[in-house]
């Protein structure tokens, strides 16, 4: 991909005006009437969609056609979700929605147009990294990357007297699904004993790390070094109980032993947290689970709206 076209809307209820370059800030292009802090600080649209819509406008007049600011030239737009990356020279842009949301009433927020083209073809983003972009320059599309932790709490694994198996088996189906949702993943393993101070040294390592996601195996049950839900609870700014109460119901029906289970979620700063039972077999079932809401409740710890 590569900008193809430039433009400022400088006024309400002007025409954008096509510009050779502009700076990126914090909060948005500097310049722009619509600048200031939020999500929708930048939209974006592919120039085969405004050259269908204006098929009598020049190749200079383009930008800006549709309302955005960037109009975009190459393969991926289509391929973008929330959170990519887009990297002009120095600048760095997140997408944070894609297409136009309406208002409470129902009405299109663009409804002064015969017809919205940002609202079925624009994609908006903020901008992460400032800088000064031009007409002509090559972006570079970066898949979403989720920050991850794993964390088996074991007294045995810990000393070296088993492998741990509960751990790789959590990655692997981490892999798995960020393969087929598309995003790129950073993950940290780590084996701690059943005691209070370790697991809380490494929650607290990874909420400074600012990791998206910490998923911790063993210690749910209720013999006496079982205290990996208690630590987390203590640690959690919010507790999600539905989700684990769900899962302990859907297979304590047919195996009452998981009824047992004290398995909570939990969010921990910008993070979801899951304790996990040790269990090999229990790990993909609570896993199918988790995963139908991860993305989602991913997005909305980003301030995204996921609906």
């Amino acid at each position: 991909m590569s900008t193809t076209g430039l433009s400022l809307s400088r006024e309400k209820g002007t025409d954008h005006d096509v510009v050779p370059s502009m700076t990126l800030t914090p909060n948005g292009i500097e310049g722009d009437r619509h600048g200031g802090p939020g999500l929708r600080q930048i939209s974006l649209m592919h120039d085969t969609v405004a050259r269908y819509y204006f098929p009598d406008s020049t190749e200079e007049a383009l930008p800006g056609k549709g309302q955005e600011n960037i109009l975009l030239r190459g393969d991926g737009l289509p391929e973008l979700r929330l959170l990519d990356t887009l990297e002009i020279d120095d600048a760095i842009l997140e997408i944070t929605q894609i297409g136009k949301k309406v208002n409470e009433t129902g009405k299109p927020l663009c409804s002064a147009q015969a017809k919205c083209l940002l609202s079925d073809h624009g994609v908006f983003a903020r901008v992460v990294h400032g800088g000064t972009i031009e007409t002509g320059q090559p972006i570079r599309h970066q898949h979403r990357l989720l920050r991850a932790h794993i964390i088996t709490v074991s007294d045995r694994a810990s000393k070296g007297a088993y492998e741990d198996k509960s751990g790789p088996a959590v990655r692997a189906l981490l892999d798995t699904w960020c393969q087929e949702n598309r995003w790129g993943l950073w993950v940290e393993t780590q084996i701690v004993p059943d005691e209070d101070e370790a697991l809380e040294a490494v929650l607290n390592n990874a909420r400074q790390s600012r990791v998206d996601l910490i998923i911790t195996t063993g210690g749910t049950g209720v013999g006496p070094r079982d205290i990996t839900p208690d630590i987390v609870t203590r640690h959690a700014d919010k507790v999600i109980p539905g989700i684990m109460e769900h899962i302990r119901m859907k297979y304590g029906a047919t195996m009452p032993m998981a009824l047992t289970s004290r398995s909570v979620a939990a969010t921990m700063g910008n993070a979801l947290v899951y304790t996990l039972p040790g269990s090999t077999r229990a790990i993909p079932e609570y896993l199918d689970e988790i995963f139908k809401t991860m993305e989602h409740m991913l997005l909305i710890l980003k301030g995204l709206d996921a609906h």
